[in-house]
């Protein structure tokens, strides 16, 4: 079987839909998705995702079907500089990175940076909604791997947002989420593609093929987005949504 995770397209936060620019993303990713073979589709009930598989699903006749834990991971933990809690993607790395406990999945949640908070609980959510999802089509987790009688070369496009694909990610490969939200990016409309693997006859883990794959932007010789990234280099801005979205026309 196989996951493909497709952030939103370029998104306009303050309407929960998709800018100028992400039209233009989610349209050329639907050119893409529509060739594939789907067995189902699936979306976060956020309005950005919902709004960049409307492309995808309109061109093959289809629908997906909305999961509720698959909106953009709502876990916020309390941020040491600031005192108010935010997001659990954003901290500096002067913050995160010397907590070594972040990076042991036996020891992550537990950590004070992630423990005060309401991480653990959207943690819970998440990894439940996953298996329950993945059990519907007859992948049981067991420990740390997966339980199949008849696996098949399925595929699932699940529409979805940066911080719930990672940790997604994190549950089904096993590396910390922290790890990946703060080590990895995936850019608006990216394709992130997870496989099994089933080397013992019904038993199945999951390894990444591709992170956030751009292809079918390139193809048409459009620009990546680069909201999602903080500066490249010092702006004195620490922020997401770059200053130059307006110069590009993005806006």
């Amino acid at each position: 079987m196989k996951l493909m995770f497709v952030r939103h397209a370029e998104p306009d936060y303050k309407h929960d839909s998709l800018t100028q620019k992400g039209h233009r993303e989610a349209e050329l990713l639907s050119r893409r998705l529509s060739k594939l073979d789907v067995k189902a589709f699936y979306t976060s009930p956020l309005g950005r995702a919902r709004e960049t598989g409307r492309y995808t699903l309109e061109k093959v006749g289809r629908e997906a079907e909305v999961l509720p834990w698959l909106a953009e991971f709502r876990g916020r933990s309390l941020d040491p500089e600031t005192g108010s809690h935010r997001i659990p993607w954003d901290y500096k790395p002067s913050i995160w990175a010397p907590r070594k406990e972040l990076r042991d999945m036996d020891a992550w949640l537990d950590e004070p940076l992630m423990a005060d908070g309401s991480v653990q609980e959207i943690w819970k959510e998440t990894t439940e909604g996953l298996d329950a999802l993945l059990a519907q089509h007859g992948y049981i987790r067991d420990g740390h791997i997966y339980r199949v009688e008849n696996n098949q070369p399925d595929t699932l496009v699940l529409f979805c947002h940066f911080g719930i694909m990672m940790a997604c990610l994190s549950h089904l490969i096993g590396i910390t989420p922290v790890n990946l939200w703060h080590g990895f990016c995936t850019q608006p409309s990216s394709v992130t593609t997870v496989i099994t693997e089933e080397r013992v006859k019904g038993e199945v883990a999951w390894r990444c093929m591709q992170l956030g794959d751009l292809s079918h932007l390139y193809a048409a010789d459009e620009r990546h987005s680069t909201a999602a990234l903080f500066p490249e280099c010092y702006t004195g801005i620490d922020s997401t949504n770059p200053p130059e979205w307006k110069e590009l026309g993005y806006e």
